[in-house]
């Protein structure tokens, strides 16, 4: 198998140090690998992503030394691919529509499992709450409903899910490696108590990061996928939706997270500690690779 791995950040801030550990760490594997690495685009919420934000971003990682194959996929150019995987998983009866907004659902379903529906795989915003789908392709939460103007979002039943699949389902799993030159090999089972029913797309978009993610790892031949451990419960969710569009799974290796002195993860919010502002105070790139434990 030929190594290809990205860095797929969402242009919604600047890059900050737990950005340039993620990206570092998936190159250095394309690196000792001896394979290939790609940049990815991931700005399916055109309300916070900006261009300057994608310059910007591009503009960090070529200062820390990162070079890349053209051209840059960019998700919003793609919007009828994902409408089509969308379509796909209608036909094969695994979607309703959620006319439900994130507080009615929250209110309805304390203690539901948590799904972070995650723009970025380097900063994931916080979890929302889901519910299992009634088992149709409309749910039935949508009676009182009668204006089709209501905005509604298309969810992913599990429940049907199982069903379609049969014994299968109890059988989906990937590899998992260690992050390093020598990584373990381990097979993983996809967790039910993990699957939840996640968004997959939207009345005025049509995918969310889950669908959109799922997609580009098959179309652009991804190996082997580097991302943050935070992202680890969403492998479940995504390994089931490859078997359900017939996509290879990839195989995945989960790093560890970067915190502050405060033991929290680094954040977009946290303006002082950007690579831009880093940058600007006259730190270099070989000071940020060895701040976050990156060797040369």
């Amino acid at each position: 198998m030929s190594f290809l791995t990205r860095f797929a950040p969402s242009p919604t801030g600047r890059l900050h140090l737990g950005h340039a550990f993620s990206a570092l760490t998936a190159y250095r594997a394309a690196e000792e690998a001896g394979g290939r690495f790609i940049v990815r685009i991931e700005d399916i919420d055109r309300t916070r992503c900006r261009p300057e934000f994608e310059t910007g971003l591009l503009d960090d990682l070529a200062w820390l030394g990162l070079t890349w194959e053209e051209p840059v996929r960019r998700q919003s150019d793609h919007f009828d691919a994902y409408a089509s995987a969308l379509s796909r998983l209608y036909d094969l009866g695994v979607l309703y529509r959620c006319f439900r907004t994130r507080r009615e659902i929250a209110e309805q379903s304390a203690g539901a499992p948590q799904e972070a529906d995650a723009p970025d795989e380097a900063e994931a915003p916080p979890s929302q709450t889901f519910v299992q789908g009634s088992g149709n392709k409309i749910d039935d939460n949508h009676r009182n409903r009668p204006s089709e103007e209501t905005p509604f979002a298309w969810r992913l039943s599990i429940n049907n899910s199982q069903r379609l699949l049969g014994e299968e389902f109890a059988r989906l799993e990937f590899v998992s490696e260690d992050v390093g030159p020598k990584p373990e090999r381990r097979i993983i089972r996809v967790r039910p108590d993990l699957l939840s029913d996640v968004i997959l797309g939207r009345k005025d978009t049509p995918a969310s990061y889950h669908l959109a993610v799922v997609h580009d790892d098959a179309l652009q031949e991804v190996s082997h996928v580097v991302r943050g451990d935070d992202l680890l419960s969403s492998t479940h969710v995504h390994v089931l939706l490859q078997r359900l569009l017939g996509l290879p799974t990839p195989i995945y290796r989960h790093h560890r997270l970067l915190t502050d002195e405060d033991g929290k993860r680094y954040a977009k919010r946290n303006r002082s500690l950007t690579l831009a502002a880093l940058r600007a105070d006259g730190v270099t790139p070989t000071e940020i690779r060895r701040r976050i434990g990156i060797d040369q």
